[in-house]
């Protein structure tokens, strides 16, 4: 692919390799804590890519953190550790969402028509592929599950069948989103970055913390 992508296939086919990632680096990442990623990507698919991966690692990261924060073991100060730790991560999460979409507008604008319809999705690519990564995490998971020798055979069966499930919806998405995009290059619906403005950590907008810092 040259500078930008040259036809509607690369752009599914790099959604689809994107996908792919999402469930190796999971995999990987749970034997080793991932390093430091590429800060300067040999182009924009290799940029792309490498914020499909970094959205997808603020989601793991938030996966586990989530897990800790349901312990009932442990003091009331790790669960509030926790509490901040999922706020930053979510707050990461979704400023990545918003970079991804950016960055696939900007792959796709020689693919685009200029009198494209107005017409919008009800969620933006870069949603859907937080939903993929999601769904990564749910089925490396749940896989683990039926492995579990030290659960009930009827507890295995159950996340076998719901692993069916999910791998069923995974799939599902990947092919709506591959639709998605060759949607918005016939013109019939037109991309846009939608931004979530979280108003919870800016201490300008949460009434919390401005009115905690005027007492």
């Amino acid at each position: 692919m040259s500078a930008v992508a040259a036809t509607l296939a690369d752009v599914r086919e790099m959604l689809t390799e994107c996908a792919a990632a999402q469930e190796k680096a999971t995999a990987d990442w749970h034997e080793a804590e991932p390093g430091l990623a590429d800060s300067s990507p040999a182009g924009p698919r290799e940029a792309f890519s490498a914020l499909v991966l970094a959205q997808h690692l603020a989601n793991f990261r938030l996966w586990h953190v989530e897990d800790e924060a349901r312990r009932t073991d442990v003091g009331p100060e790790v669960i509030a550790d926790c509490k901040r730790r999922i706020d930053r991560l979510n707050q990461e999460r979704n400023d990545l969402i918003e970079k991804v979409d950016a960055a696939l507008i900007g792959l796709m604008a020689p693919l685009l028509p200029a009198n494209a319809s107005e017409r919008r999705n009800t969620e933006t690519v870069g949603m859907a592929v937080d939903r993929l990564s999601i769904l990564a995490l749910k089925v490396f998971h749940m896989a683990e599950q039926t492995r579990r020798a030290d659960a009930e055979q009827a507890h295995r069966e159950a996340c076998a069948a719901k692993l069916d499930v999910l791998l069923e919806q995974r799939a599902d998405l990947l092919a709506a989103i591959v639709d998605l995009v060759a949607e918005y290059a016939a013109g019939t619906k037109r991309p846009k970055v939608y931004f979530q403005f979280k108003m919870y950590n800016d201490p300008a907008l949460n009434p919390a913390l401005y009115g905690a810092a005027k007492k």
